[in-house]
């Protein structure tokens, strides 16, 4: 196997192999953040609370062997350790990992770090190259800066719900994934980057801060651009474009077909192969303002046309003729689709309790130092000992911080679920 087609393994490197990442955060914001820099070669070293660790631990069902499904998703490649930090000897002993780290990422409430005494002030009088990430609902600055945040509250205050759902007047629609969680923490890997790129010039770090509430807005370029020039605020389309047409779902023998013909060349080109050219012609949809201003009749009168055939002919005949086109995948469908194989998308680990799993591949290929899937989610306080024997630590010295029960390590034998079912 070539290197960089080796997404699931311990050998695969990132560009960011070298990078020390402390992630002092929970559920998905902040996780996302850490996962993306681990997918590109960090080592991330994720400290849970002792006894409940992570609260996406609890999110159940769905489970396998009893783990969270959805803990197992947000912190693979990652190692974790399990500390009281509200004892003495556990900050003790994260300020300690702090000292030679590049990164800490947090997503608590606004005072907590500060309560604890881990803000940005001291942690880099301890460490001036620390770059500390911060993720929160609505940022560590301006009126909001004290709310918590949630995907719902944010997609609700950003405008997204606003122009999502079948159209005016109808019960509000959330998007179905959480985007604002998932894309906050990939703008805060992206400024961790970025941060981590100056420091390597500078040698200094700095504070990286962003929230659900920007990573909100950054989804309405589109709508806010319309907004800006009419001073009028989009409204929900369903599946079309507010600028382009047809560029939208429409239906079909046996189900629906996403068709982008937005630009006239995909439009003169998608009447060929349909055999309407007769819509060319037609004045009501000579150019895209005029198809914009004329939707509802044209959707109709592609519908007819394309309710003779199924989904899967148009999508084949479409892309044939470089026309772009595709099915409606149900989550399912998605990961058995071949391009999403191909693109190592879908890839499976291998976890220490629940066995041989799934989990989504990494989004950004880098050909000359790949990343990828190397390992599996921490089981709680898996790599505890580890962590700390790095860190210089005596093994009696761990050995008091555990029966102290400031520092938590694996319950029981790994696997150990798997062999009592037999496997």
């Amino acid at each position: 196997m070539r290197q960089e087609e080796n997404h699931t393994t311990e050998s695969a490197h990132g560009p960011l192999t070298g990078m020390r990442v402390i992630e002092l955060a929970h559920i998905m914001a902040g996780p996302v953040c850490g996962l993306m820099l681990a997918d590109m070669g960090a080592d991330v070293v994720k400290v849970e609370k002792i006894g409940t660790g992570d609260d996406s631990r609890r999110f159940l069902p769905p489970e396998i062997e009893g783990e969270s499904a959805a803990f197992m998703m947000m912190n693979r490649n990652k190692r974790g350790i399990a500390l009281d930090l509200k004892h003495e000897d556990g900050k003790a002993v994260l300020l300690d990992l702090l000292k030679n780290a590049d990164v800490v990422i947090e997503n608590y409430r606004h005072d907590t770090m500060s309560r604890l005494g881990l803000d940005y002030d001291t942690l880099s009088a301890i460490n001036p190259g620390l770059i500390y990430c911060e993720i929160s609902g609505f940022g560590r600055t301006g009126p909001y800066k004290e709310r918590g945040g949630f995907d719902l509250i944010a997609q609700g205050m950003t405008g997204l719900m606003s122009v999502t759902g079948e159209g005016p007047n109808r019960a509000p629609v959330k998007i179905g994934p959480p985007v604002t969680d998932i894309t906050a923490g990939i703008l805060g890997a992206m400024g961790v980057s970025a941060a981590y790129s100056s420091k390597l010039k500078t040698g200094k770090g700095q504070r990286v801060d962003t929230s659900l509430f920007e990573a909100g807005i950054t989804h309405t370029f589109w709508q806010s651009a319309i907004a800006f020039a009419t001073g009028v605020a989009p409204k929900p389309m369903g599946s079309a474009h507010p600028i382009n047409a047809p560029y939208q779902s429409i239906a079909t023998k046996d189900g629906w077909v996403n068709v982008g013909a937005a630009n006239q060349a995909n439009w003169l080109n998608m009447l060929n192969v349909i055999k309407a050219k007769y819509l060319a012609e037609d004045k009501r949809f000579s150019d895209n303002q005029k198809r914009m201003a004329n939707r509802a009749e044209l959707i109709s009168e592609l519908e007819a046309v394309f309710v003779t055939r199924s989904t899967d002919e148009w999508v084949e005949l479409l892309n044939d003729a470089g026309v772009p086109a595709g099915p409606l995948l149900d989550v399912l469908g998605m990961h058995q689709d071949p391009q999403a194989v191909s693109r190592h998308m879908i890839v499976d680990v291998e976890h220490p309790v629940a066995g041989t799993v799934k989990t989504l591949g990494t989004p950004v290929k880098f050909h000359g130092t790949p990343g990828g899937v190397r390992h599996a989610a921490p089981v709680m306080g898996q790599h505890s000992r580890e962590v700390l024997q790095e860190q210089g630590y005596a093994e009696d010295a761990i050995q008091s911080l555990i029966d102290a029960g400031v520092l938590g390590e694996s319950e029981q034998p790994l696997g150990s679920r798997r062999q009592l079912h037999g496997e």
